[in-house]
This record gives C-alpha cells, structure tokens and sequence, in this order.
C-alpha cells in the first residue's frame, strides 16, 4: 500500500465492542457516536458487537457506510435473569462452555470470550476490512496481528480497570466480599498480557495514559491521546427549559465506590442545612442495597434524591438544562463524558480532581469549581456556594460551554482516531503472537494464565 492510499483514501472499518448499550456507560456511548462521526467522514464503518447490542445513529448521505454485525454471546447478565443458566440446546461451542464455567465459578469471562468470537469471525473476513479497531475488550483472541485478524489492530483502552479493581478491594467487607471481587476482576490479568502486546493504543486523558503505561505495563509510544467529547448539536444550552430551584443532577450508571455517589448523598444532606431547596436527580438506577441506599436512609433523604433510568440523549439534556448545578462526584474517571456533556449544555459543572476529570472540566473557578475526591463536606460548600450565587453559575457555565466547544467534540475524536488508524495502516506489524490455541474449559482461576471490563467498569457516561 502506497503512502499515498494510506493517507487519502476512506477506510474501511471493523470497529469491536463486546458491550454496547449505548445509554448507559461509557463503551456503548463511545461506538455510537464515534461511529457515526467515522461515517460522516466519508468511512465505512462496521460495527460488531454483542449484547447490548450497539444502537447506531442513522446518518444523512451515508447510506450503508454504517451497519451493524450482531456476534452474540449467551448474554448471561442479562435482565431480568442475571447470572441465568442457559439451556442445553443454546450451546453452541466451546467458548459457551467456557463462558457459563466462567460465570459459575464468579468471574467475568466476557471479553475473552468475545475476543474468540471476534477472531473467529474475522478470519471469514479477510480483505474487508483496512483496520481493526477494537473498544477495549483486550482479550487473547485479538492477539497474533494482521496474520491472525486480517488487518492492523488499533485498541481504545479508555482506562485500566485495574483502577477500579484497586478501588473495590479497598472499600470491600470482610474477606469474602474481598475473594469474590478478585475473582470478578480475574480478566484483568488477561488485560495486563495482551496490553503490553498491542501496537497501538488509542486512549482519551494523558492521565489514563499514565495509568495505561503504570498498571498495564505498555511503553508510553505505543499510546496515542485521542480525548473524547460532547455531542455539542444535542447538548447545547436551551433559554426555553426552565431552571428548576435547587435542582442537582449526577450520572451514576453503576452502584461501585469509583463513582463517589455516597459522597455526594452525604454532601447533599449538609447543602440542605443551607439551602432547603437542594435536591438530587440521579441518572442511573436506583440501588436497593448498598453504601448508597444507606447513606440516603442514614440522612432521611428519600424525597430529595431521584433516580431515573432509560430516558434518550435529548431528555438526558433537557434534564441537564433544568438544573442549577451538575456535579461530578467519582473518585477516578478516566474521562468523564458527564462533565462534558454538562459543561455542553451551559450547566455550571461541580467535579472532583480524581483521575482524567480536571483535563476536561479545566481550572477551578473558571470554567468549573473542582474539590478534592472522596471529600463530602467539600463537595458540600461547592453546591451551596453555585446554588446561591446565580452570577457564579452564569459565568462558569457559559466558560466550560466555551472549552467544550474548542476542545472536545465528537467530530474531533473522530479525526484523531482516524490518523491513529492511518498510522497503524503505514506502520509495519510489531505483534506477532502464533494463532490462540483453544483454552481449557473449567474453573477460571485453575487456568487464570489463559483466561478473562466487567459491565460496571466502563469509561462511563
């Protein structure tokens, strides 16, 4: 291939996700939108995935560059029957075996499980497809180069989930809650391997970046910053939504201590001695059990705190829109697509400093208030001092509208990825693993050297 094909001409794209809904968590949201955005380019685009299937954007004089190619697994964390035992007449292969061994035995074999699907279904491809580009599945079947899956492999690693791993065991209870996170997170061991063998590695913080280069062990040239964005059409400001008083609204899509929720309901409760008004609308579902049940039964919080599951990117705006302040409360984020789709929208942004948050939200004071992580009584004296100063909230809130507008949109992440792709194209092929041979099946700790992102740990909207 000329230098000259490689630079010019539009691709041809396999991009992979093992998960993809794509209204809650951070993967789903990533193909979507990067997709659609690849395809307005002028690429093709071919989405594979499993469930939750990928809902892709339809988009205007692209027909047929944008198409989805369903590669089911036996979606066994479905709703509402988690952790099902699947029929005998639904098995198919050895990797169903091993996926339901996997599970049974308390870990999450997803992306290995999908990684064999994947390369399976590629070698039936070959020729399709310029590039691979696969959304942070990291499993052994993805190894072995062009040789083995038909094209370069470009791999988005958003952040390592070694990061939320670290966080679970440190807030665990008692040392079965402790094993059974292990076991949980026994993929992430599978991670580590293929990481430092990738070629490519597109991520979106230069704070995930390090985390990438420190956890996983890749050599920092192999990794390329690609910040993600804002659909800054949908989330826009809107003077016909009216301001609620008092209103707060967080993204919280999964119950786990990474997302410092509990922080935020202990935060609310203090706001509240000072502004009667104050109240929280959660998008995420509400948890039945747990540190954040409690914590809003502790402080008498059940009116005050709404959750809401299941509503579209535009009522997900006006939502945001009708809020006095939107805070991000997590201990880490490896982006945080919330802050920016908040900071979109004109709404003033709370956020803590954990992780990859103060390179989207920017300076404190400016174009948000930042506060240390896992700090309540911080998180506290943030939401009185934007709820009670409407010149505050006007200014911070036109300033991060501002950032988000030059630094992080979708069409942006688009042309970054793209050049990540070219370079891939142009390079020559530095993996060269043999052909994965077939794993044993059985318990996957008795072969954790061949085995395992749970659906919590995305980078997540």
């Amino acid at each position: 291939m000329t230098g000259q094909a490689v630079t010019d001409r539009p691709l041809r794209i396999a991009l992979l996700t093992y998960k993809g809904n794509p209204f809650c968590g951070g993967q789903g949201v990533y193909v979507r939108h990067l997709s659609r955005e690849l395809a307005r380019l002028g690429h093709t685009v071919e989405v594979i995935g499993a469930q939750p299937y990928p809902v892709l954007d339809e988009v205007p004089d692209a027909s047929g560059r944008l198409t989805l190619t369903e590669l089911p697994s036996l979606d066994l964390y479905r709703q509402p029957d988690p952790f099902r035992t699947p029929g005998r007449g639904e098995y198919r292969d050895w990797v169903d075996l091993m996926e339901v061994g996997t599970m049974r035995t308390g870990g999450f074999p997803e992306p290995l499980t999908f990684s064999l699907r994947a390369r399976r279904h590629l070698a039936t491809r070959r020729g399709a497809f310029d590039v691979v580009h696969d959304n942070q599945t990291l499993g052994y079947g993805l190894l072995g180069g062009p040789g083995a899956l038909g094209a370069p492999l470009v791999t988005t690693i958003h952040h390592p989930v070694t990061v939320d791993r670290r966080l679970e065991l440190e807030a665990a209870h008692g040392w079965r809650q402790q094993v059974s996170v292990r076991r949980w997170y026994g993929f992430t061991r599978m991670q580590r391997r293929v990481a430092r063998r990738l070629p490519s590695v597109v991520t979106v913080s230069g704070s995930s970046r390090q985390e990438i280069a420190d956890d996983l062990g890749v050599r920092h040239e192999r990794i390329h910053v690609v910040p993600i964005g804002a659909d800054t059409r949908l989330f826009s400001p809107d003077a016909s939504v009216p301001e609620t008083p008092g209103r707060i609204v967080t993204t919280s899509s999964a119950d786990v201590p990474l997302k410092g929720l509990v922080f935020l309901i202990e935060a609310l409760a203090k706001a509240r001695t000072e502004q009667p008004e104050a109240h929280l609308v959660v998008v995420g579902k509400r948890p039945a059990h747990g540190p954040v049940a409690d914590a809003i039964d502790a402080h008498g919080l059940g009116g005050a705190v709404e959750f809401v599951k299941g509503i579209t990117d535009a009522e997900l705006a006006t939502l945001v829109r009708s809020a006095q302040v939107a805070c991000v409360p997590s201990l880490y984020e490896g982006f945080s697509l919330p802050a920016a789709e908040a900071m979109a929208t004109g709404t003033p942004l709370l956020a803590t400093t954990g992780g990859a948050i103060p390179e989207v939200a920017g300076r404190d004071g400016d174009t948000c208030l930042a506060v240390p992580p896992g700090d309540a009584g911080a998180l506290a004296a943030g939401l009185v001092r934007l709820l009670s100063d409407s010149a505050l909230r006007a200014r911070v809130g036109a300033a991060g509208r501002e950032r988000v507008l030059r630094k992080f949109t979708w069409e942006k992440a688009a042309l970054g990825t793209v050049e990540c792709y070219r370079a891939a194209m142009g390079a020559p092929a530095r993996e060269t693993a043999p052909p994965v041979a077939r794993p044993p099946v059985g318990p996957p700790h008795a072969a954790a050297e061949s085995r395992h992102e749970p659906p919590k740990a995305e980078a997540s909207r």
